[in-house]
């Protein structure tokens, strides 16, 4: 089986995410570091110009989005399971607002002035406004909206609050009993709070969280190793796609295999990918799509949160 390699940069909240989740599976894992703003050449020519982070490649299979990768770790490792038997649809309902509404709080918190200035203070003043404009295209044109700073503070104190009554009342010592997708998705929004002296006191004054955020942390990594774009990109040329998937499921927009389709994110870095349709299923879309780089590959998005034209 191929190994699985993880496109990401160290300070990428939903990158901790994924690298939290091979933790939790106890997986082995090859790293290839890319870079936080655009362009990136060698991710894109696996992507088709599908520009978040994380990405993750197992040979010529490249899984977009984190709710997706978490599925297809699972599908890896069925055990311990990030969808505890009877709580899976509670589980992924709150891990989708974790990583929607939570995360854009913690954005408008993390890129308040007086933060911005200690996170970025080695950071040249022209590399950080190309950042910062970078950032603003990739919110741009998509239905997220970014959060005012005021109304996220405003915000925060009830988010946290509801937070650490759920902690204080469910035995366990996580969000719903025993570890699973949900932990991950929230603790990544908290990590990003974390990363200064500006933030971390909006986490830190719930002791219940805190230490609940600890113990989510002390999951680890897994095992890593370093691997070049260069040597992921080799190993996606020389590689088979794999199987497609057999579900039966007729695309309620008509949609089916075959059809040249882009398929892009609706919330931010809504950056289109144009290939021929493979497979349209219940919580999966998978392109063919090649490239001189990359060679010919599979690429796989969720259905929730992504559309098909």
């Amino acid at each position: 089986m191929s190994e699985l390699i993880l496109h990401h940069y160290p300070a990428s909240p939903f990158a901790q995410k994924a690298r939290l989740l091979l933790g939790f599976k106890g997986l082995s894992w090859r790293s290839v570091h890319i870079p936080p703003m655009m362009p990136k050449p060698d991710l894109t020519a696996l992507t088709g110009g599908y520009r978040k982070t994380p990405v993750l490649q197992i040979g010529a299979d490249i899984y977009c989005d984190t709710a997706l990768i978490a599925r297809r770790l699972e599908q890896q490792q069925p055990t311990p399971t990030l969808f505890p038997a009877q709580q899976a649809m509670i589980a992924q309902a709150f891990a989708g607002w974790a990583d929607s509404v939570v995360f854009a709080h913690a954005v408008s918190l993390v890129f308040q002035p007086e933060s911005v200035a200690v996170r970025f203070a080695k950071l040249p003043p022209e590399a950080l406004k190309a950042f910062i404009a970078d950032r603003t295209g990739l919110f741009s044109g998509g239905s997220a909206t970014r959060v005012p700073l005021a109304l996220a503070q405003h915000q925060w104190p009830t988010i946290m609050a509801r937070l650490e009554q759920q902690l204080q009342e469910q035995p366990g010592g996580f969000l719903f009993g025993e570890p699973c997708i949900a932990d991950f998705a929230m603790a990544h929004p908290l990590w990003f709070l974390k990363a200064t002296p500006v933030t971390a006191p909006l986490v830190d004054a719930y002791p219940g969280v805190a230490a609940w955020l600890a113990r989510v942390l002390d999951f680890g990594q897994g095992s890593a190793s370093e691997m070049s774009a260069e040597q992921a990109l080799e190993v996606a040329r020389n590689a088979t796609p794999a199987a497609l998937p057999r579900d039966m499921f007729e695309d309620p927009n008509g949609f089916k295999a075959g059809q040249q389709v882009t398929i892009a994110a609706i919330d931010y870095g809504i950056d289109p990918v144009a290939g021929e349709l493979l497979f349209a299923g219940r919580e999966e879309l998978i392109l063919r799509r090649s490239d001189e780089h990359g060679g010919t590959v599979h690429v796989h998005f969720p259905r929730l949160g992504f559309r098909i034209d």
